[in-house]
């Protein structure tokens, strides 16, 4: 009897293991028929695995974007820093340039202006030595008015006399010829800048503050008195 129940047990046991074995068998996929849970965990659709690649696809393009930019700022720092050593280095010389541009104009107005002043005290130098020599010749010119002036009217065809008019009349024209002209005194009002009194006289032919007599005839240079008039005033 023991063997026997023994043996009927193990037929059971047998039994349901095949049975087991079937129902997995017929089962797809191992997939059991035991109820699922009631909160199952949400599986990913394929929508948003596609929004999770394009986020990713977006962070990379972000991430090579900031190294491009990284890199662009790197070179335009660069660029600008050669950029400004180059405007430096022009400043300094245009400053340069400048410089020596101011310089050079320093010189050619120093030089015109020597010129013109070497240019004056050259004039001036010749004014000088022209009246110099002027106020020598006057007193020959007066020499001859006072020589020719006391040579009687009978012997005024002489040939000694006319020749000696005719040197006197070429000297004057000369001195007129290089801007030398008498000064004009008699019946003239007195003018101090012109004229030299000497004396006073009373006159009925003019009235006071006037020249009635010329003692020495003066002279001018190109309107610049080389001689005074040596005169006498009417009081």
């Amino acid at each position: 009897m023991a063997d026997l129940e023994k043996e009927m047990t193990q037929g059971g046991e047998e039994t349901e293991a095949a049975e087991v074995a079937e129902n997995l068998e017929e089962t797809p996929n191992g997939v059991t028929d035991e109820p699922q849970d009631e909160n199952p965990e949400t599986e990913e659709t394929p929508e948003e695995e596609g929004d999770e690649e394009d986020a990713t696809e977006a962070s990379e393009e972000e991430a090579e974007g900031a190294t491009a930019e990284g890199k662009k700022s790197w070179a335009e720092r660069r660029a600008e820093k050669k950029q400004a050593k180059h405007d430096k280095k022009a400043d300094a010389m245009k400053e340069q340039i400048d410089q020596l541009e101011d310089k050079v104009k320093r010189q050619l107005a120093e030089f015109e202006n020597f010129r013109n002043r070497s240019e004056r005290e050259k004039a001036a130098m010749f004014e000088t030595g022209a009246r110099s020599v002027i106020e020598k010749i006057l007193p020959v010119v007066d020499n001859f008015e006072r020589g020719l002036a006391t040579v009687p009217a009978e012997n005024q065809d002489d040939p000694f006399v006319d020749g000696m008019n005719k040197v006197y009349k070429q000297l004057v024209t000369e001195l007129e010829n290089i801007g030398v002209k008498p000064i004009e005194a008699v019946g003239k009002e007195f003018d101090p800048n012109l004229h030299n009194a000497v004396m006073q006289v009373e006159s009925e032919e003019y009235e006071s503050g006037i020249v009635a007599q010329e003692l020495q005839k003066g002279y001018t240079y190109r309107d610049v008195v080389v001689r005074h008039s040596m005169v006498s005033v009417v009081q």
